[in-house]
């Protein structure tokens, strides 16, 4: 048998609105009261449970909240820097599960902003702040060693632009972060992975502890789809991450130490010089 629907969604209307993006599309869910999908030309972005902000739909998202479980104490607060805002999904889960934490959000796009915030407002003791303006340029307004973690998400019609991607961009980061603090990064890529590869390499350029989680067939090449890059400059808790990610609905394997030295195949760190965005992915990703 199917799900039953929520007769308290049947009346709910899909919200469509031009954005500097394209166009945006906030979608009801049919299972969960107030739950929302955005989507920006046809391209799935957040999933937002107004009423339950630590739920998280997406698989990427999921994994990006067992980083932000595992970079302090559980509960405590933290100073987060959120490079790409979507539906402000990850900032609400930081805000639900580690009360009183401080929170800046970079997001470009404007209207999206003002779409997101009209339609599903945060609630009212939130410490977010949102800049609309480039992510890069966003972070450079961080104070030195300010955050307890960064986490990029950025992307501009279904790819990372390339200022985002380079040994310099890291430099930004590591500026940002407090000592101890942790970058965890959202990369999309397919067969051949050129671009995961490049990206771990301009990592350990940087930093000196890396971990990977991912769908084991986005490992092999098999498929397109998200992994999640995580770097610190101390120890990561490896065998938390693992578990965590063996037991998502979607179990993910994380790759670390000499596997995923070699898993770069020789990748050279990228810098702005020769950063290119991301691969776009194929038509069939979003069907």
């Amino acid at each position: 048998m199917g799900k039953s629907r929520n007769p308290r969604r049947e009346s709910a209307a899909t919200v469509v609105e031009a954005v500097d993006g394209g166009l945006a599309e906030l979608i009801p869910d049919r299972d969960r009261a107030r739950a929302w999908t955005l989507l920006v030309d046809g391209a799935p972005q957040s999933h937002v449970d107004l009423d339950d902000p630590a739920y998280l739909s997406f698989e990427y998202q999921r994994r990006l909240g067992h980083v932000i479980d595992l970079v302090a104490p559980p509960g405590r607060p933290v100073h987060a820097v959120h490079l790409g805002g979507g539906a402000l999904t990850l900032a609400r889960y930081v805000a639900a599960t580690r009360p009183r934490s401080t929170q800046q959000v970079v997001e470009r796009d404007a209207p999206l902003v003002q779409l997101v915030r009209r339609e599903l407002p945060l609630a009212a003791n939130t410490r977010i702040r949102v800049r609309s303006t480039d992510a890069r340029e966003g972070l450079a307004k961080v104070p030195d060693g300010w955050a307890d973690l960064v986490i990029a998400d950025v992307f501009s019609g279904a790819r990372t632009p390339a200022h985002l991607t380079s040994t310099e961009f890291l430099d930004e980061v590591r500026r940002a972060l407090k000592p101890g603090g942790c970058y965890a990064a959202n990369l999309a890529d397919g067969p051949p992975l050129a671009h995961l590869r490049g990206q771990i390499a301009t990592a350990a350029a940087r930093f000196p502890e890396l971990a990977l989680l991912a769908d084991p067939t986005v490992l092999r090449g098999k498929r397109f789809g998200n992994a999640i890059l995580v770097a610190c400059d101390h120890p990561l808790p490896l065998a938390e991450l693992t578990r965590r990610a063996a037991s998502d609905p979607h179990p993910g394997r994380v790759e670390h130490g000499k596997a995923l030295t070699d898993f770069t195949g020789g990748a050279v760190p990228v810098t702005d010089a020769a950063a290119v965005a991301s691969p776009a992915p194929p038509p069939s990703v979003f069907r």
